[in-house]
């Protein structure tokens, strides 16, 4: 054999071995989820079953605990290539689709029951609002409702007043609704909360009993209101460009894991949240009941908060609509 032919076929060789690792993708995720988390689990479970069904050509990679920044880093890292996803809040992503927040504002829902009827027919509704802003929605978990937990006790008006109430950093939908309620709050990234809490920058909070006991906020809250604000959701997106590199055989695969995955996150919620809240109460939590016309102040604020944003679109009217008309068809 000729030097030219043994050279060729040296080559040959090399671009043989080398084709598989040139075909794989590998698709890096952050989250503000706690690695050992309910949510990391179920994500990890997910990353198997795609690195096992398309035989290693996509695997997924996750930085959990925040470790890539706050959500609105995650995006602008998205942007950049840097990664090609995240678990993030519906409030950062509103920045990018503006209807993502939906499910969460003020006392939208009254049950489960509502959430769980109302849930499968807007999902997709979502997904295809973020695939036109160049985001592909691989899932949505709920969270839970959220309730404003503190280190002292709030049962009425006069005493949310001077209350050092966190909400989320870019949460427009919290901000304006505790402002109406005549509460200014101190927006902060959530990676601060634990922190701020310790130091007392902030003393009252809004979220899941399995989100307090998940971010170890839990130790400084001794006292919950029995009112749910607002029923939350985190996103599982993908950068669409990224998403569209896989094969469609591929795409199946990954879009199958994850929404198995978020199916047994969206049933394991309520179960956590008990337990949550039970572990809570064993460590001294107080549940407090607020009375009749204070529950109804809060409530009439959700609907003018709600109405407004109608009003200034917002929230899509098209969308708001087709989640009331849900919510009607899923009854009381």
């Amino acid at each position: 054999m000729s030097l030219v032919r043994r050279i060729a076929s040296v080559l040959l060789v090399s671009m043989l071995v080398a084709a598989p690792a040139s075909a794989q993708q590998v698709i890096k995720i952050a989250t503000l989820a706690p690695d050992g988390s309910a949510w990391m689990k179920e994500l990890r479970t997910a990353a198997a079953e795609v690195q096992a069904g398309t035989q290693g050509r996509v695997q997924v990679k996750y930085y959990p605990g925040g470790v890539m920044g706050s959500d609105s880093v995650v995006l602008r890292k998205m942007r950049l290539g840097q990664l090609q996803g995240g678990v993030l809040t519906s409030s950062e992503l509103a920045a990018v689709y503006p209807d993502a927040p939906i499910y969460s504002l003020p006392f939208l829902f009254s049950n489960w029951t509502q959430v769980e009827k109302v849930r499968p027919q807007i999902d997709p509704i979502l997904a295809r609002g973020f695939e036109a802003k160049g985001l592909h929605m691989l899932g949505a978990s709920g969270v839970g409702f959220a309730y404003i937990m503190s280190t002292k006790p709030l049962r009425s008006k006069a005493d949310m007043v001077g209350t050092k109430l966190w909400i989320p950093q870019n949460d427009s939908i919290a901000e304006t609704t505790f402002k109406v309620a005549g509460i200014s709050p101190i927006p902060l990234p959530l990676g601060d909360v634990f922190t701020s809490l310790q130091t007392g920058l902030v003393d009252t909070v809004a979220n899941t009993p399995s989100g307090a006991v998940a971010l170890q906020w839990h130790g400084k809250l001794r006292y919950m209101v029995n009112l749910p604000l607002s029923y939350v959701v985190g996103y599982t997106v993908v950068d669409l460009k990224a998403w569209q590199k896989l094969s469609p055989a591929d795409q199946a695969i990954v879009a199958k894991a994850f929404a198995a995955a978020s199916a047994r996150t969206d049933a394991g919620i309520k179960r956590d949240d008990a337990s949550a809240l039970a572990a809570m109460q064993k460590q001294g939590l107080t549940v407090l009941n607020m009375d009749a016309a204070e529950s109804a102040r809060w409530r009439e604020i959700g609907a003018r908060v709600t109405h407004q944003m109608e009003v200034d679109k917002t929230i899509s009217p098209d969308v708001l609509a087709a989640v009331r008309k849900a919510i009607a068809g899923a009854g009381k």
